[in-house]
């Protein structure tokens, strides 16, 4: 059976996506905020739940503002704590699904916070132009919350 000429874009596209989410994680797990600013678009859609009592959730929308979530997340908690395993990666033409379980503990509190995580990004011309993210809120937020 011949290849079509969509099944080669497709496949494409999802090469592309896998690389760049790869450099993504690469570029996380060094704390390179230059090439987190790289990678991403110029605008982003971003998603995760708001919670006023989380210091590093907020709105964002450029790349730079999503890179910089990187530095204020690692501002608010403790280093040595902090721990992402990913468990499934998914790429489908630019989307990509990764799935996993988190933990840390927030320096001001010293309280911890864990829970499964889901990470959908979309990757278009090389650049991450999603960035979806839907965590365990709730032991977050308690967690950032002073006894």
């Amino acid at each position: 059976m011949p290849i079509k000429s969509s099944d080669l874009t497709a496949s494409s596209a999802a090469d592309t996506t896998r690389h760049v989410v790869q450099e993504f994680l690469a570029a996380r797990m060094a704390g390179d905020v230059e090439r987190l600013v790289a990678l991403f678009a110029d605008d982003v859609d971003w998603l995760l739940a708001e919670n006023p009592a989380v210091p590093w959730i907020r709105p964002r929308s450029t790349g730079a503002e999503c890179a910089a979530q990187f530095t204020e997340l690692a501002d608010h908690t403790v280093a040595e704590d902090a721990r992402a395993s990913v468990d499934t990666f998914l790429v489908d033409g630019t989307d990509a699904v990764l799935m996993g379980y988190l933990s840390g503990t927030v320096r001001a509190t010293g309280k911890s916070f864990e829970g499964p995580f889901a990470l959908r990004l979309t990757v278009e011309e090389g650049r991450i132009t999603r960035h979806h993210l839907y965590e365990n809120s709730v032991s977050i937020a308690e967690a950032c919350t002073p006894s």
